[in-house]
């Protein structure tokens, strides 16, 4: 109480980028006064008894741990808590979003691109050097069986996830200018096609031969057709004469 009595009123001064400076050059100053001071040691190898004692450690603190926990009374999530939760999780975005400051974007330069393809290789390999060998095992009968019936599993769930998809629902595809102009390619295309083939066939026939069965067959409908003709024609001329008649008769009359 005394001391803060004795303290008399002080105007704040603002942060200048000197000020910025020379803090800045304090810790860098510090860090590497502390470097210094360190002094040389040995590096001891990790043995099995220390990581007995290592392992041991952990079990009893986590035991004690457990033991030290007293009986909790658990309460239900109520809605005003989700409600809180939730406020709570909105006010730290918001808060998280404003404290981010503006950042310069830096173009991806071709030394960037050949560093970053390096770095790459060098995982790859270093991953390749640490994969230890593997043991191939045969594909045994019961093996292949397995396969088979898993691909069989796959199919059936697929045919009918797609038949409960597309069940009852029609394809609709998009009458578009292009697809109307390969549509009328391809009909001129068929078209030059066939009549190509026409012309190539045109002069060609196919022999058949001539049987003594066909020969009656073929003698057997011309007959029928020469009399089907005749007596068409016999009804046209009865027809014609009495057209005839009938005008002779309206003319006298």
């Amino acid at each position: 109480v005394l001391y803060k009595e004795n303290i008399g009123k002080a105007t704040p001064t603002p942060v200048t980028p000197e000020m910025e400076r020379v803090k800045r050059n304090q810790e860098i100053i510090s860090s590497v006064l502390y470097k210094e001071n360190v002094g040389k040691v040995t590096p001891t190898p990790i043995t099995p008894e220390m990581e007995r004692v290592k392992r041991n450690q952990e079990i009893i603190s986590s035991v004690l741990y457990k033991e030290n926990v007293g009986q909790a009374t658990p309460t239900a999530v109520t809605p005003e808590m989700e409600r809180v939760k939730r406020n709570q999780e909105h006010i730290s975005s918001v808060a998280y979003r404003e404290g981010l400051g503006k950042a310069t974007p830096s173009p991806v330069t071709p030394e960037m691109e050949r560093v970053k393809r390096n770095q790459e290789q060098i995982s790859s390999v270093l991953y390749k050097e640490h994969m230890a060998k593997g043991t191939p095992t045969p594909l045994t009968p019961e093996m292949e069986r397995a396969k088979r019936n898993q691909e069989n599993i796959s199919s059936v769930l697929y045919s009918d996830s797609f038949r409960k998809q597309v069940q009852g629902k029609a394809a609709y595809v998009l009458d578009t200018p292009e697809m109307r102009r390969v549509r009328e390619t391809q009909k001129h295309i068929s078209t030059v096609k066939y009549h190509e083939d026409f012309e190539k066939s045109k002069g060609s026939f196919t022999p058949v031969v001539t049987d003594p069965i066909t020969e009656r067959v073929k003698k057997n409908m011309q007959d029928f057709s020469d009399i089907s003709y005749r007596g068409i024609q016999r009804r046209v001329v009865e027809m014609e004469r009495k057209r005839v008649d009938q005008d002779q008769e309206n003319l006298t009359g």
